[in-house]
């Protein structure tokens, strides 16, 4: 029998840019995630990490909700522009 973690209901990722000093308003939202703040290279930066993950987790047959917080970190690091 597989120890499959059960459904958490609503999963979400939350992309939080501190660097912003040009006083641009950077918002990027989508079904599962939110990305707020930044310069316009951060903001960038994060919403291509992002869907990125998100590209990875479907190729995997899983969902935000599915997968484990290690594996999530794992799928992140690989996703993030170097």
């Amino acid at each position: 029998m597989s120890k499959k973690r059960p459904k958490r209901g609503h999963s979400a990722l939350l992309g939080l840019g501190l660097d912003n000093d040009d006083g641009h308003k950077r918002f990027t939202t989508g079904e599962q995630f939110a990305i707020i703040g930044g310069s316009a290279e951060t903001h960038e930066r994060l919403t291509e990490t992002v869907v990125k993950t998100f590209e990875e987790l479907k190729q995997r047959g899983k969902d935000l909700s599915e997968v484990r917080p290690v594996e999530l970190a794992d799928i992140i690091k690989k996703a993030s522009p170097r």
